[in-house]
């Protein structure tokens, strides 16, 4: 099912972006309209460049997310759940689902526009975010920040430690921003045939860190880059503010809000690409720390390509939940 949603949030957006968004909702063959059933529902939250739609995309290699949902219900791991899928791409290149004066405000787009739509038109019942690596971010921080919408989270490889997986990608991004300002490199970027290029990669997602982490309305494009683009030195009041957005410096401020929860999953690979085990592991060492009941897996892998840890998160969601 897909729902075109006009936002009354997303109106007005900084980026222009569009405010009419797709809504993809999967229904589990069993679904019913009868008010005397409730489903489970889980807000899957899409990684740096992709979308709601990506979410779905047909993988010879793997499984989409309604064969797994399928497969998983069928196989008996699983019970019938509804999964919500929204876009909320943007032209930095993806979303950190925090409320931004850079991007717009997806926190509350969220929480207060696609969470009550669904509410309004299916038989729901506890809800639970998801997601992997930049939607794995958004999931723990929507989750910590808003017990009242969610009962449980899933966080899949996200954005945390910010000193390991953000500072090594710098350097990179300097040599596109030093001969470029921030709107001219990002125009030329939507002009290029090809977007998929590793540097341009870097330099996107470094951009939209900014634009979620330290936006300024004042600003070129509406941010401020953490360091200075001439000579590379670190701008430390910057740099600052990208860390207030780092779950692990700042978890234990939602410690009452984590013990509300139904669910605390957290995964990462032991070879993520991005360094994010280590945030991982502080993130579960603070939760161990506080008492906060959490379930909490390393696997053999890297970032890309691990959707089939979804086997394990989806069924855990469905037992914790129901």
């Amino acid at each position: 099912m897909v729902h075109s949603h006009e936002s009354t949030i997303l109106r007005g957006n900084p980026l222009d972006d569009p405010y009419t968004r797709d809504v993809i909702v999967y229904l589990p063959p069993e679904y019913s309209n009868s008010y005397s059933k409730a489903y489970v529902t889980v807000f899957l939250l899409a990684g740096f460049g992709g979308s709601g739609r990506s979410l779905l995309n047909f993988d010879p290699l793997g499984e989409d997310i309604e064969s797994k949902i399928n497969r998983l219900f069928s196989e008996g791991k699983c019970g019938p759940m509804i999964l919500v899928m929204a876009d909320c791409f943007t032209k930095f290149g993806g979303n950190q689902y925090i409320n931004s004066s850079a991007t717009g405000l997806y926190e509350d787009y969220i929480t207060k526009e696609i969470v009550p739509f669904i509410d309004e038109n299916y038989n729901t019942s506890s809800h639970s975010v998801m997601g992997k690596s930049s939607g794995g971010y958004g999931a723990l921080m929507l989750g910590m920040r808003n017990p009242e919408v969610f009962q449980g989270l899933v966080d899949h490889s996200g954005d945390a430690a910010f000193e390991f997986c953000y500072l090594p990608d710098f350097p990179k991004a300097l040599e596109a921003f030093r001969a470029n300002s921030p709107r001219k490199w990002l125009k030329e970027f939507w002009n290029k045939p090809n977007r998929h290029r590793k540097a341009d990669q870097v330099a996107l997602n470094v951009l939209a860190m900014a634009a979620h982490y330290s936006p300024n309305p004042d600003s070129e494009l509406g941010v401020d880059l953490p360091f200075n683009a001439d000579t590379g030195e670190l701008l430390d009041a910057v740099w600052k503010r990208w860390l207030a957005w780092d779950p692990t410096k700042i978890i234990g401020k939602y410690s009452e809000n984590l013990r509300k929860l139904k669910l605390i999953f957290i995964d990462c690979g032991t070879k993520d690409e991005f360094n994010l085990q280590w945030g991982a592991r502080i993130i579960h060492s603070r939760l161990d720390d506080m008492s906060i009941r959490h379930h909490y897996e390393e696997f053999d892998d890297g970032h890309s390509n691990i959707s089939y840890r979804y086997d394990v998160s989806l069924p855990k969601i469905y037992s914790e939940l129901v």
